[in-house]
């Protein structure tokens, strides 16, 4: 008995201090150099009026006049400027599976007690369906940060800083909590709404995605439910994307993101709790940063087949950076 008891007490003592599935791995990650793994080629098309310049690579619509105005709280309350359009390189993006892991800041991880916000991934027949993500979403002003324009009001004058961390949103891995904040969720869950996904796919690989199918993510998957976890889960670049684009989503509809273009933005950001997909891009930048070529940027929704063979690396690259570009429509002096 006393063996038995020893035995036991043994074999507790390993489990406990075992770690657990979902905390396999190490945290990873490169800083992100505002200059070497910046794909500046994604600022193009840069427009005046509806006319394009550099065209080559999918741009949404810009306004027709060349001339706009806006406003002004002093005299002459009226200021009058062109109207131009251009990418900026504006948030980057953690997605990762260890909670408290900045892939983005050298895949430095902070301790904050054991087992808080742990995720995993979940496999069926040897076949993977789904897994959960925590994402953090940084304020990244490139321009800012590199002194560029200046002295344009169209540029964002804010400075880096963590905007978001998941592992603080008791709704971002509890899918009832989460309809509290997308209850029109419940209209899309039927096989007519999900099969529209498949035209979204399509257009947002060939071109741009459909802003009027809201509630689907491409080849990701559905936008639905707004939280980390992907039940359409294939790979891991794919299923990080998903949960990139409803992190951007669920941000707008916490109107922590605005919109920034359109004519309705030519003046100010506004705000869009519904999101406008064709506003925006993503740049991978970490385990791989992807800094040119026509795949370097893509539309939201976009196929990552095209592009994502050597990108996910075994132990020190099963952590994803994006850089979040999104297009800007200003009336500028």
């Amino acid at each position: 008995m006393k063996r038995l008891a020893l035995l036991i007490l043994l074999s507790g003592m390993i489990t406990l201090a075992a770690p657990k599935a979902s905390e396999a791995g190490i945290c990873t990650g490169e800083f992100v150099n505002p200059i070497s793994d910046i794909c500046w080629d994604c600022i193009f098309p840069i427009s005046i009026g509806s006319t394009r310049i550099f065209a080559d690579r999918p741009d949404p619509p810009n306004p027709g006049n060349i001339l706009c105005n806006c406003p002004m709280p002093y005299p002459p309350y009226v200021r009058v400027g062109i109207t131009i359009g251009f990418w900026e390189p504006a948030r980057l993006v953690d997605v990762t599976k260890r909670p408290y892991c900045f892939v983005n800041l050298g895949g430095l991880e902070l301790d904050a007690g054991i087992g808080t916000g742990q995720t995993k991934t979940k496999s069926r027949g040897g076949q993977t369906h789904n897994a959960s993500w925590h994402v953090h979403w940084y304020v990244y002003p490139v321009y800012a940060i590199l002194e560029m324009f200046a002295d344009s009001i169209c540029m964002t004058g804010s400075s880096f800083d963590i905007a978001y961390i998941t592992e603080l949103d008791p709704m971002w891995l509890d899918d009832e909590l989460t309809f509290l904040l997308n209850p029109e969720a419940i209209l899309f869950g039927n096989p007519a709404a999900q099969a529209a996904c498949a035209a979204d796919c399509v257009a947002a690989t060939a071109n741009l995605p459909i802003d009027a199918l809201f509630w689907c993510g491409g080849c990701q998957g559905s936008m639905y439910p707004l939280s980390g976890n992907v039940s359409a889960h294939v790979g891991s670049i794919q299923s990080s994307l998903m949960a990139t684009e409803r992190m951007a989503y669920k941000l707008g509809r916490e109107f922590v993101l605005l919109g920034t273009s359109g004519v309705e933005a030519l003046c100010q950001k506004v705000p869009r709790p519904v999101l406008k997909k064709t506003e925006w891009r993503t740049q991978m930048t970490n385990p791989v940063a992807m800094t040119s070529g026509r795949l370097a940027c893509n539309p939201l929704g976009s196929s990552s087949v095209l592009y994502e063979t050597g990108k996910e690396l075994p132990l020190v690259g099963e952590d994803f950076g994006y850089l979040i570009w999104r297009k800007r429509n200003c009336c500028a002096l």
